[in-house]
């Protein structure tokens, strides 16, 4: 049987969180000039107690873990080790009892406004660039409003049902895709989890498009109703 390529982008699920999906973000946008539009962004987090009630009742968990405190020590170093190979500043921020709906649904919000990539962008420059503390509502309407979106909406985000839906839609995905761990990557069977992997799924990629193979369905989609951006965004 001959080669086939899924049908379909893939699927980037990334988080607000991660310092590893802000890098590996970093380096598919690099290397890929339309990744605004190439990929299906999603976003995954940590949910509260509401938003974890409603996954739960979706008939999903969320499969990641806590790390240690050794873990983190690393990876703390090994990310500022990374950036500043990249040239990339930044800034290791702290985190007080986060509360990581308000960035991760203002991107929803954002996303359906066409101006996902804006938004993505300038929590990306609070967080990592500046240290700033991206769960609280006086930094988030910053940065709505340097993304040209509308602060009081974005930081209400969390109070709209159609938007903690959407969010829940896309951690019940993450479920089904068995992501356990950001950034995450899936295209077809094909699964690539953390920054080492995203090369590798470059080279598929790409081998894939370069020789024109016929396309086949993806594994089953959830919702879309994350993905409502136009091609200014990150949809």
């Amino acid at each position: 049987m001959s080669p086939r390529k899924p049908r379909g982008r893939p699927r980037l699920y990334f988080s607000f969180r991660s310092p590893y999906s802000w890098l590996a973000v970093q380096r598919l946008r690099a290397a890929v000039d339309d990744a605004a539009t190439a990929f299906e962004w999603i976003p995954y987090w940590d949910p509260d107690e509401r938003t974890a009630a409603a996954v739960t009742g979706a008939g999903a968990e969320i499969h990641y873990t806590q790390m240690s405190r050794a873990k983190h020590r690393y990876l703390l170093l090994d990310t500022k080790r990374v950036a500043t190979a990249a040239g990339l500043p930044m800034a290791w921020p702290i985190d007080v009892d986060p509360w990581w709906e308000l960035p991760h649904l203002g991107w929803i919000f954002a996303s359906g406004q066409g101006r996902g990539l804006a938004f993505y962008d300038e929590v990306v420059a609070a967080r990592w660039h500046r240290g700033e503390d991206v769960c609280t509502p006086e930094v988030l309407r910053g940065v709505a409003e340097r993304a040209g979106v509308d602060p009081d909406l974005a930081v209400a985000a969390p109070d709209r049902p159609e938007i903690r839906e959407a969010g829940v839609k896309a951690l019940v995905s993450a479920y089904h895709d068995d992501v356990f761990g950001i950034p995450y990557l899936l295209w077809g069977r094909d699964r690539f989890w953390g920054l080492d992997r995203v090369d590798g799924f470059l080279a598929i990629w790409r081998t894939a498009a370069e020789e024109g193979l016929p396309a086949v369905p993806g594994p089953r989609m959830e919702s879309d109703a994350y993905d409502t951006d136009t091609a200014g965004g990150c949809g």
